[in-house]
């Protein structure tokens, strides 16, 4: 089991910055036609994990199909770096774009495939 750390995540420009508490065990990546665009790497949170440092102001929000979704984009440099929405089981969940965490290899971890084309 890997071990709960909190890692430090950025937009490209520095103006959307965050920290994520997990344990990073594996990567996400989803061939919807958002996700395969934008090129994530996903890992997924409960609100308690997350803390937005700056830059609640510098984002705009897409939504598309059901708008359950919040695809935050930083407003200067366009990176995705988290999503916001609601789990199944209600609860508000973010989704962390790997790519963006700060001391990162994406290689060390497993990669999970989501069917997200046919949700």
């Amino acid at each position: 089991m890997a071990e709960t750390k909190t890692y430090t995540g950025s937009c490209h420009c520095g103006k959307v910055r965050y920290e994520v508490t997990t344990a990073l065990e594996s990567l996400g990546e989803c061939n919807c036609s958002i996700c395969s665009r934008a090129g994530y790497r996903m890992t997924f949170v409960k609100a308690d994990q997350f803390k937005l440092l700056s830059g609640e102001d510098a984002q705009t929000d897409y939504q598309f199909n059901k708008h359950n979704i919040h695809h935050w984009f930083c407003s200067t440099c366009g990176i995705r770096s988290f999503g916001s929405g609601t789990g199944r089981d209600g609860e508000k969940m973010y989704m962390i774009n790997a790519r963006c965490l700060e001391g990162v290899d994406l290689d060390a971890f497993e990669l999970k495939k989501y069917d997200g084309k046919r949700l």
